[in-house]
């Protein structure tokens, strides 16, 4: 009788634990937002609608749940999907023109430069480009100011000023808090550290500021100059005396064209794009008309490859996942790239202010591999710094954007000490060690000479291999990479004239340079990485793996519990093994 009950609780466990994984995937399901794709349609004499404020990355990313395939994602609104998009339509009969329609746009100066030039190609087919907005941002004008006609509100502001920097500095604040940070550096303008060691800003980390920003505004300047007729020097002085503060004063200085509220516009829109003042204005989002676009571009199929490998976040020593670069996905992204056949060529393009000196010579070293293979080369985006330079220094090409702030060659260390604030709140820390060097670092102590020392010493063996590794990369002497390191941050503009780049441009150039170096007219562009996920880790990140154990620990008992564990483990056990042939149970 006891035996019955117990396969029937045994069962009834079986169904509720069921029950319950039914139950979650439909959570997890409702977490990742895996619903049914609808269908985009586009309608004839539609106007494609460029709202862009959403974190725009570099890649949107793949993400793949290998037992969980239906949570799958693989979404299509990064920034190259956009200009894919953009490129599109230009050919697209359906859509007449692109409206640029209060935007405030979420993302870098380079990923703006690279829509902002998608759209100039996009023009050339004749179609309108039309901007509207009731605040216009620096940033936001800087895209809209391609439109053929630009429109503002009129009660409405523009923020035209010129670029600025603000850095916060702590010195003070560790001195009477007594949480300071240990910094050890090498390179006078690694200005990351800066604000931890003084009070004010030093005159190398000025200069440099100063230095990228006006590479940045010039560049700024000059396009908007070419689009608007409006000269440099009168830019300047608009931008001196804020000119174009609000709607007037803006269409005095001849930066926008109409002054007209957002009804009018639309009814401007509706005339430009053919549809009568009665019916309905189609418009269709950059969101979904990328979706689209991706689907209708399958059909341009070639057996050839280039493989575009997304290096977006800072650089961590571990796997890495979406806005993190690691050195696991990295290299399995490189190593597909030189193992299959149909690949030629790889374009890695980097977005990264850098981090683990330990993960981007891992990096480093697999792209070498990559090379003796196949031909690599860099396109960088908003930032390729630091060691996001190191990862790019050996490709065979590096393409940069004017706006790309890049460089920074540099090494720092940087400890947290709280020995001040525990004094002061009544806290010792005492050490017992074996040996003279036991204790290398605590947070209870400041670091000691002998302990500076070491830290220094491998600070400036990792310094001399970095540049050893540029100079290696890019062919020039040791010295004369020395002499444009410590730390110093350039634009692309600038790194081109000091032979850190090669070219200026965006990842269209880079995929050129790719097909020519490989030998190919015609391929298809294969993403990666493919990020990796583990269902169950998650779900013990959000705590219900847990409760699933509670709840079948409850049901079923423990005994029964752990035996039905035993039975699934041993079932997906296949092959030879080598493990311990019973369970030690120790009570």
């Amino acid at each position: 009788m006891n035996f019955i009950k117990r396969v029937l609780s045994t069962v009834t466990g079986i169904f509720v634990f069921l029950g319950i994984c039914v139950v979650l995937l439909v959570v997890v399901g409702l977490i990742f937002g895996s619903s049914s794709e609808e269908i985009v349609r586009i309608k004839p004499n539609s106007v494609l609608d460029l709202k862009l404020d959403f974190p725009i990355k570099d890649y949107a990313g793949k993400t793949e749940f290998e037992q969980y395939e239906f949570l799958n994602k693989d979404d299509k609104n990064g920034l190259f999907n956009i200009i894919d998009a953009i490129n599109y339509a230009a050919t697209d009969d359906k859509i007449k023109g692109i409206s640029i329609d209060n935007n405030f746009i979420n993302a870098g100066i380079s990923q703006t430069k690279a829509i902002r030039d998608a759209l100039i190609k996009f023009k050339e087919s004749g179609k309108f480009i039309t901007a509207y907005a009731d605040i216009y941002t620096q940033k936001d004008y800087y895209l809209s100011s391609i439109a053929d006609t630009i429109f503002m509100n009129p009660a409405g502001m523009m923020e035209f000023k010129g670029l600025s920097s603000e850095q916060l500095y702590f010195k003070d604040f560790q001195e009477k808090t007594g949480l300071k940070m240990e910094v050890v550096r090498f390179g006078k303008y690694k200005s990351a550290v800066e604000p931890f060691l003084e009070n004010e800003m030093s005159e190398a980390n000025r200069e440099q500021v100063e230095v990228f920003l006006n590479s940045i505004w010039s560049e700024i300047k000059s396009e908007i100059s070419q689009s608007r007729g409006v000269s440099t020097e009168q830019l300047n002085s608009i931008a001196d005396s804020l000119l174009a503060r609000n709607a007037p004063l803006a269409q005095k200085a001849k930066l926008i064209d109409k002054i007209a509220y957002h009804d009018e516009y639309l009814a401007g829109l509706k005339k430009a794009a053919g549809t009568e003042a009665s019916k309905r204005l189609e418009m269709v989002s950059i969101f979904d008309y990328a979706e689209y676009t991706a689907t209708n571009m399958l059909s341009n199929y070639s057996k050839n490859k280039i493989a575009v490998i997304y290096a977006e976040g800072e650089i961590i020593y571990g796997e890495g996942e979406e806005g993190a670069v690691g050195q696991g996905v990295m290299t399995r992204s490189l190593q597909e790239a030189r193992q299959n056949d149909k690949i030629k060529a790889v374009v890695l393009r980097i977005n990264s202010p850098g981090g683990s000196a330990l993960a981007s010579e891992l990096i480093w070293r697999e792209i070498e591999l990559t090379k003796k293979l196949k031909p690599v080369i860099v396109s960088m985006g908003n930032l390729a710094a630091s060691g996001g330079y190191y990862i790019a220094c050996n490709a065979d090409k590096i393409i940069a954007e004017p706006t790309t702030i890049t460089g920074s060659i540099g090494v720092f260390g940087m400890l947290p000490n709280g020995n001040a604030l525990a004094e002061k709140i009544g806290i010792n820390a005492e050490q017992v060690s074996t040996n003279k060097n036991s204790v290398t670092y605590s947070f209870f102590e400041p670091l000691n000479d002998a302990q500076h020392d070491f830290i220094k010493e491998e600070i400036i063996s990792i310094y001399e291999l970095f540049t050893g590794r540029v100079a290696e990369g890019r062919g020039m002497e040791q010295d004369k990479v020395k002499e444009i390191a410590q730390g110093r941050v350039w634009t692309g503009t600038d790194a081109l004239k000091i032979g850190l780049v090669d070219e200026l441009g965006g990842l269209d150039l880079a995929l050129k340079y790719a097909a020519e170096a490989a030998g190919v007219s015609e391929y298809n562009i294969k993403e990666l990485p493919i990020y990796k996920k583990d269902l169950d880790k998650i779900l013990r990140q959000f705590g219900l793996a847990e409760a699933k154990e509670d709840i079948m620990k409850e049901e079923l008992g423990e005994e029964a519990y752990n035996l039905l564990k035993q039975v699934k483990t041993t079932t997906q056990r296949k092959g030879i093994q080598l493990l311990l042939p019973y369970n030690v149970d120790i009570k």
